[in-house]
């Protein structure tokens, strides 16, 4: 959340960058197997272009952003025993590249 862009931001070369507060998790909405998180990072990407990266994200997540978000989306989902290694922020900038400079 917000300690991302005091820990990981500066040393990654980011700038400060918007963070989505988390409603208190709720096990009852959404087809079965979508991660909490999914439903409001959509309501709040508002159908701007976004990443979401993260160690729990599955097949029913990248389906529901692919019929509920009508923008650019990357769900990435990274290894919980590597953390980001080089081979993710390559796959995030070259996302962030085609979409900023599309064509």
């Amino acid at each position: 959340m917000e300690e991302a862009n005091e820990v990981v931001s500066p040393r990654i070369g980011l700038p400060r960058l918007p963070v989505v507060e988390w409603p208190a998790p709720c096990s009852d909405e959404g087809p079965r197997g979508l991660h909490w998180k999914t439903r409001p990072l959509v309501e709040w990407a508002a159908g701007r272009p976004f990443l979401w990266v993260d160690d729990e994200i599955n097949t029913m997540d990248r389906l529901w952003v692919d019929a509920s978000h009508p923008g650019p989306s990357l769900l990435h989902r990274v290894d919980p025993v590597k953390g980001l290694v080089e081979a993710d922020l390559s796959v995030l900038s070259d996302w962030i590249r085609a979409v900023v400079t599309p064509g």
